[in-house]
């Protein structure tokens, strides 16, 4: 495996069982509460500061089955972040969340209408996310 794959998540360190999530997000801070929520529910997390950088490491990575995403990111947004997954099949069985401020009954529609699968407002607990987890059916892989 090259450096960059291996810099960027490459796959030597993950089990054929543990699912994988992505976390897209500006945010330092969102990106290490993200990544360490989902990491004690069972996930091999690879994370990404906008959509350009999330597109980038999903090329050099095995399909995650989860992606949180914020919405409002610099280079490329978290709509067009989904836009562009989902305009490929091979990321059909991916699931979407997007996470994000963003709160007006539109854009939530908005979000969905993109391909994101569920959405969740920050602030939120690690209740909400196991929820829709679970929801996704991802919940039966949280210890």
């Amino acid at each position: 495996m090259s450096q960059l794959a291996s810099a960027v998540g490459g796959d030597e360190h993950v089990t054929k069982n543990q699912p994988r999530a992505l976390v897209v997000d500006d945010s330092r801070s969102m990106r290490a509460i993200l990544h360490r929520t989902l990491e004690q529910c069972g996930f091999e997390v690879v994370v990404a500061s906008n959509g350009r950088d999330a597109v980038e490491r999903l090329a050099l990575m095995r399909i995650p089955e989860l992606a949180l995403v914020d919405w409002n990111m610099p280079e490329m947004t978290g709509i067009e972040f989904i836009t562009a997954i989902r305009s490929d099949h091979n990321y059909n069985s991916m699931r979407i969340v997007m996470v994000t401020t963003e709160t007006e009954l539109e854009q939530v529609q908005r979000a969905l209408a993109a391909g994101a699968n569920e959405y969740i407002m920050k602030p939120f607990t690690k209740e909400v996310l196991i929820e829709k987890l679970t929801m996704l059916g991802l919940g039966n892989r949280i210890p």
